[in-house]
C-alpha cells in the first residue's frame, strides 16, 4: 500500500486533526447572531451560553488527558483516527440537537475528539520531522487551527443567509444545522488519509520495531536509503535515548515528576495556560458581541475580516520560526497583546457607556456615537489577532511538543494540553459574565495576563531551535539560565558527518549483529577513541 514520505505532507494533513478545533470555533461564534439559534435555545446569554461554550472544552480537557493511553499503546496515528470517529459522533449529536441538553452533549463528544487531535497531532508532527523544520512543520497545527475559523466561518456565514437572514425572527434552524453537520467533511478525510501515512518511527522504535522504525526514518530523511549516514546518525540518537531511559527503571509517570522533567513539565503546562490567558481564544468565540458593543455596522463582516488576519499572518511565523527561534516569539509576543488590550480597554473605559436600550440586548457595554472610537477599537483587536497569530499561535504547539524525552512525550504533551483545555474551559465560560457585568475591565485582566507571560517566558524559557529531541536534555539540563543561550554544533549532525566519512559505523537491524568498530580524532585532534556499538534489532 501506498505510503507518503513528504514530511510537509504527512505533518500538513495531521494538521486537519487541529484544523477541527477551528471548526468548532467559529461554528459556535458564527451562530451566535442569528435569530434561528437564539430562538430556538431560547436565547442564550451569560451563564447559559457560557455553558453551552464551555461544554467542548470540558470534553477537550477529557481527551487531551486521555489522549496519551491511546497514543501511547495503538500508536500515535490511531490516536488521531480515535479523535475522527468521536468528532463525527458528537457533529452528528449536535446536527441534530432539540434541546440545550443535546446540544452540550454533542459538543462534549466532539470536544473529546479536539482534546485528543490538539494533544497527539503535534507530537506525531515533532517526532516525524528533522530538527532544521520542526517548529515550521508543527506550526501547520496552528495554521491548521486558523483555516478551520476562517473555512466553517464562511459557511456559518452563508448559511445564516437562509430565510430572510440572520435578523430574521423566523429564520429556519438550518442556519446553524449546515455548518455543524458539514464539518464531519474534515474528519472523515483525515481518518481515511492517515491509513497511507506513517507511523511515528520514535513509537515504532518504543515498541522494539526496530526494522519498521530504520525503513520509516529511510522513507522520511534518506530518500529510501537505509544506510544514508543522517537514517543511521538518527537511528542511534534514538536507541541510545530508549537504552537511557530503560535503564533508568522507572515508570513514565514516575519521571514526570523528576525534578529535571517536572520542570519541563510545569513550564509545557505554563505556555498553554498563557495561550488561554492571552485572551485570544475569547476573540474568535465572542468578536460578534465586541464588535457589537463598539457599534460596527457589521459585526459578522468584520469578525470574518479579523478571521483572515489570523490565516493570514500565521503564515510567516511558519516560514520564520525556526530562523528566528521560539524564545522571541514567546517574549515579543506577550508584550505587544498586552500594549494591543490595554489599548482596547482603555478605550472602551474613556468613551464607553452603559448599554441604554439603542445596543444589543446581548450587551451591557457601548460606545455610541463615536466612529473614529469605534474604527480605534476594532483596530487594536486587529493588531492582537496579527501579534497573536505570528507568535504564541504557533509558538505554544510547537514548544511543549518537542521539549519532552520519547519515554514520558505523550503524557508530558497530554498535561500541557490538558492545561490548554481547562482554561479554555473556565474562560469559556466565565466571559460572558465577565462581558455582562464588567465589561471593558475584562481586558485590562487579559492584558495583565499577557504581561506575566512576558516576564515568565524572559526568566524561564530557553531557546530550542536546532536541537534534535534527544537532544533536549542538553538544552534543559545544562544549568544554564534561560535567557543565557549558546551556540553549539548539533550531535546529529556531527554523528552523520561521522558514519559519512566512516570514522564511526552503526549495524542496523537486520544486519551482522557482531561490534563494529572504527577510530576517529577528537576535538582536540590529540587522541584517537574506539567507538564501538552494536544494536541488537531483538531487544
Amino acid at each position: 500500500m501506498y505510503q507518503a514520505s513528504n514530511i510537509y505532507l504527512i505533518c500538513g494533513f495531521a494538521a486537519i486533526g487541529g484544523g477541527l478545533f477551528g471548526f468548532d470555533i467559529s461554528s459556535m461564534s458564527g451562530v451566535l447572531g442569528t435569530e434561528a439559534y437564539k430562538n430556538y435555545f431560547h436565547n442564550p446569554v451569560s451563564y447559559r451560553q457560557g455553558g453551552i461554550t464551555a461544554s467542548m472544552p470540558a470534553g477537550s480537557l477529557v481527551g487531551s488527558l486521555a489522549s496519551s493511553f491511546i497514543a501511547d499503546r495503538f500508536s500515535r496515528k490511531v490516536a488521531i483516527q480515535v479523535s475522527c470517529i468521536l468528532w463525527t459522533i458528537g457533529s452528528i449529536i449536535q446536527c441534530a440537537s432539540t434541546s440545550v441538553g443535546m446540544l452540550c452533549a454533542g459538543r462534549v463528544i466532539a470536544g473529546l475528539c479536539v482534546g485528543i487531535a490538539s494533544s497527539i497531532v503535534p507530537v506525531y508532527q515533532s517526532e516525524i520531522a528533522p530538527k532544521e523544520i520542526r517548529g515550521r512543520v508543527v506550526s501547520l497545527q496552528q495554521w491548521a487551527i486558523t483555516w478551520g475559523i476562517l473555512i466553517q466561518y464562511f459557511i456559518q456565514y452563508g448559511a445564516a443567509q437562509v430565510g430572510g437572514g440572520p435578523d430574521d425572527p423566523n429564520q429556519p434552524t438550518a442556519a446553524f444545522r449546515i455548518p455543524w453537520g458539514v464539518q464531519i467533511v474534515p474528519a472523515a478525510i483525515l481518518f481515511v488519509g492517515l491509513f497511507f501515512f506513517p507511523y511515528s518511527p520514535r513509537w515504532l522504535a518504543s515498541k522494539d520495531r526496530w526494522d519498521e522504525a530504520i525503513h520509516t526514518l529511510a522513507l522520511l530523511h534518506g530518500n529510501g536509503d537505509v544506510n544514508h549516514p543522517k537514517v543511521l546518525a538518527e537511528f542511534k540518537e534514538i536507541e541510545d535515548a530508549l537504552r537511557f531511559e530503560r535503564e533508568e527503571a522507572t515508570s513514565s509517570f514516575k519521571a514526570l515528576v523528576q525534578p529535571r522533567i517536572f520542570r519541563r513539565v510545569i513550564l509545557g503546562m505554563s505556555i498553554q495556560m498563557w495561550s488561554q490567558l492571552s485572551g485570544m481564544n475569547i476573540m474568535m468565540y465572542y468578536i460578534v458581541y465586541i464588535m457589537e458593543g463598539a457599534q460596527i455596522a457589521s459585526p459578522l463582516t468584520t469578525a470574518a475580516i479579523q478571521y483572515v488576519i489570523n490565516v493570514v499572518l500565521t503564515l510567516p511565523a511558519i516560514l520564520y520560526l525556526d530562523k528566528i527561534g521560539r524564545r522571541p516569539a514567546l517574549i515579543f509576543g506577550s508584550f505587544f497583546m498586552m500594549v494591543f488590550l490595554f489599548t482596547s480597554g482603555g478605550l472602551q473605559a474613556a468613551y464607553g457607556q452603559p448599554n441604554d436600550g439603542t445596543g444589543s440586548k446581548d450587551i451591557t457595554w457601548i460606545v455610541k456615537d463615536q466612529p473614529s472610537v469605534s474604527k480605534g477599537i476594532v483596530a487594536a483587536s486587529y493588531l492582537f489577532v496579527a501579534t497573536f497569530a505570528t507568535t504564541w499561535g504557533p509558538t505554544s504547539w510547537t514548544y511543549p511538543a518537542e521539549i519532552f524525552p520519547s519515554k514520558v512525550r505523550a503524557k508530558a504533551v497530554s498535561l500541557s494540553t490538558a492545561a490548554n483545555w481547562f482554561w479554555n474551559m473556565i474562560l469559556a465560560f466565565a466571559v460572558p459574565p465577565l462581558l455582562w457585568s464588567i465589561n471593558w475591565k475584562m481586558y485590562m485582566i487579559f492584558a495583565a495576563f499577557n504581561g506575566a507571560a512576558c516576564i515568565h517566558m524572559t526568566l524561564m524559557a530557553p531557546e530550542t531551535k536546532g536541537y534534535t529531541l534527544e537532544e533536549m536534555d542538553d538544552v534543559f539540563d545544562s544549568g544554564r539560565p534561560a535567557w543565557r543561550t549558546h551556540k553549539k554544533t548539533s550531535r546529529l549532525d556531527q554523528l552523520a558527518r561521522d558514519i559519512e566519512t566512516g570514522d564511526v559505523k552503526v549495524a542496523g537491524p537486520g544486519r551482522d549483529r557482531s561490534a563494529t568498530t572504527s577510530t576517529a580524532v577528537d576535538s582536540t585532534g590529540d587522541a584517537e577513541k574506539v567507538i564501538s556499538q552494536s544494536l541488537s534489532a531483538g531487544r
